[in-house]
């Protein structure tokens, strides 16, 4: 519980920052659904949660001093089950097409939720690799990282097109591992470009976040 306590004193700036984002993100949507009389963009709230998930499981990983191999590797493949879900909020974006009256407003809800979306997956990624390097070789790192950001966007490909949760790899796992074999071994430009373009997106734009980091500023300290 103290080790809790400290993780959370030393992260009060950005886990308030964080809060007040969230916020603004669900007035936004609050002032949408008031202006339309339209429930329409409710689910942003439930992708938000889900995009919370990666991030609160590395900030508990974070908080433990000792953590077994076994347990560490177990949560590992746990968060990697969830992350999908915070980056996966961008492409929302595609109910833009469906907006009918204030697109203003539409394009700056769902731009809201995304930017939280990308910021909570870098977040939670930056812990990430804080936690594997006292676990692996340097060596390794890179690697991993390239894999990390490709299955992120392989499992938003899934998630957008097939409509696929997170959960279904545990209590519907036979249709999943079809659909997936279907794509690796049948001809589909279309996800594997989703899945290169994405996974590049995501791989850039933290690289670029940590080389600023390190000139200017500190992650965990914004």
């Amino acid at each position: 519980m103290y080790a809790i306590e400290n993780l959370l004193f030393h992260r009060f700036k950005i886990l308030f920052l964080l809060t007040l984002s969230m916020t603004l993100s669900i007035v936004l949507l609050m002032m949408r659904i008031k202006l339309n009389q339209s429930f329409y963009l409710l689910f942003l709230v439930w992708n938000l949660f889900l995009a919370l998930i990666p991030f609160a499981i590395t900030t508990y990983l974070a908080s433990i001093d000792r953590l077994h191999k076994v347990g560490f590797f177990l949560s590992f493949s746990l968060w990697l089950l969830f992350l999908p879900n915070a980056p996966y909020i961008v492409t929302d974006l595609l109910h833009l097409m469906n907006s009918q009256s204030h697109v203003w407003l539409d394009v700056l809800v769902i731009m809201s939720f995304a930017f939280n979306g990308l910021i909570l997956y870098f977040l939670s990624l930056s812990d990430m690799e804080k936690l594997l390097k006292a676990h692996l070789s340097p060596k390794f790192m890179v690697p991993i990282m390239i894999f990390i950001f490709g299955l992120s966007a392989f499992g938003i490909y899934l998630g957008r097109f097939f409509r696929y949760n997170s959960w279904e790899l545990i209590n519907n796992p036979v249709p999943l591992f079809q659909d997936i074999f279907r794509i690796i071994f049948s001809p589909n430009i279309e996800a594997w470009f989703f899945t290169l373009s994405f996974g590049s997106f995501l791989a850039i734009s933290y690289w670029m976040l940590k080389a600023f980091s390190n000139g200017n500023l500190n992650m965990d300290e914004l």
